[in-house]
């Protein structure tokens, strides 16, 4: 693949499995020369960082709960002069609105929303220059369905968040823009109860995989390296004018 982050840094958040792990990959594949990768897996992040280790980079690796300040403030001086990021830690949970546990919506809320805050602060606080950001929305912060409050409330108030960022980075050049992907198969599918159903249903998780690449137009779901491939596309100076920008991915769902 290219060099075209070569000279750049990155911190990812969410960085241990799904997109984020795509993402580390991808960028390491296109000459990044330092990660900074942040899960709460401490374990899962030593061995990408190892599965890594074969190419020309340094990797710092950060356990920690991205809705926690104190995590961000006691890791500022690793985040010295970043110049690229994605804020991709994320949960999901599902319930209606007249059931859902208190507990429940606030927890999905602080990793969500609050987390991506602290990202997109501490990101801030960190580049000197120019840089960008992305930030990992999804389409169900744009189209509502029912059993999704909490999840989708998170999603678009991360998104309306990532457009003042964008206005606010603006006069320093550091651009931000999000990618709002609708079906990708990533474990987070596994933390919801109607997706384990299915799978029990179906006869396994790759069969509900199929059953719910079936709903949408292109009538299938996307890799967690096609998500990254367009996020590095939206990290990197092809998109040197675009910031508040949402890239939807979603296999035409929401049309």
């Amino acid at each position: 693949m290219s060099g075209r982050f070569k000279g750049h840094s990155a911190l990812i958040t969410g960085a241990a499995s799904g997109i984020g792990l795509a993402s580390a990959q991808r960028l390491a594949d296109e000459g990044i020369e330092r990660l900074i990768l942040c899960d709460l897996k401490a374990d899962t992040l030593n061995t990408v960082a190892k599965a890594l280790g074969g190419k020309k980079l340094t990797i710092d690796c950060l356990d920690g709960d991205v809705a926690d300040p104190a995590f961000w403030a006691a890791n500022k001086s690793t985040l010295e002069n970043v110049t690229l990021g994605l804020a991709n830690a994320g949960i999901a949970d599902t319930g209606a609105i007249d059931d859902m546990d208190f507990a429940d919506w606030r927890r999905v809320m602080s990793v969500n929303l609050d987390g991506v805050f602290l990202t997109l602060q501490a990101l801030f606080q960190a580049m000197k220059g120019p840089g960008a950001i992305v930030v990992t929305a999804s389409v169900a912060g744009i189209k509502a369905e029912p059993g999704t409050a909490a999840y989708a409330a998170s999603k678009a108030g991360a998104l309306h968040l990532m457009r003042v960022a964008a206005k606010e980075g603006a006069a320093r050049r550091i651009r931000v823009n999000a990618i709002a992907p609708g079906g990708v198969r990533t474990p987070i599918w596994e933390q919801a109860p109607f997706f384990t159903d299915l799978a029990e249903r179906r006869g396994g998780i790759e069969e509900a995989f199929v059953a719910m690449g079936d709903a949408t137009p292109l009538g299938r779901f996307a890799t967690a390296e096609e998500t990254a491939a367009q996020i590095a596309f939206l990290l990197s100076d092809e998109t040197a004018t675009m910031t508040g920008s949402v890239l939807v991915s979603d296999g035409g769902y929401q049309l």
